[in-house]
């Protein structure tokens, strides 16, 4: 008879598995991701663009260069070589010490030849230079 009270009390004691502590486990899981997540920052950068009524007071005096998909390069209108571009940008910026550079690429200019006008146009000393495609 003993033999039996026991085995009927081992088999209520293994009636299923506990659950209770894989429940506070998941429960604190979610409470730490919560807290968590409140004190993550996003970063973005502030773009400020100006609007179609704005307009700058001050003229304009920018040098435009010009690099065309046939590997020619115009700077101010002129057709020149790229080993010139350094001596108009120099000749230019002495008449206007402030003025930048707009160098204009088309879209089928080589990478390259854009890249190594821009190099030309830093060592005629201006640093100032505003990158576009024309259409």
């Amino acid at each position: 008879m003993r033999m039996r009270r026991y085995r009927q009390q081992e088999h209520e004691s293994q009636h299923g598995i506990d659950l209770a502590p894989m429940l506070d486990f998941v429960l604190n899981l979610l409470i730490f991701f919560i807290i968590t997540a409140i004190f993550v920052k996003e970063y973005a950068l502030e773009v400020n663009r100006p609007s179609s009524f704005e307009q700058s007071s001050a003229p304009s005096t920018a040098i435009t260069v010009g690099v065309f998909a046939n590997g020619e390069i115009s700077v101010d209108g002129r057709t020149v070589d790229l080993r010139a571009v350094r001596a108009n940008i120099e000749r230019a910026r002495t008449a206007d010490n402030k003025a930048g550079v707009l160098l204009v690429a088309e879209p089928g200019a080589k990478n390259g030849l854009v890249i190594e006008t821009a190099d030309q146009v830093r060592q005629g000393g201006i640093t100032d230079i505003t990158f576009s495609t024309s259409e």
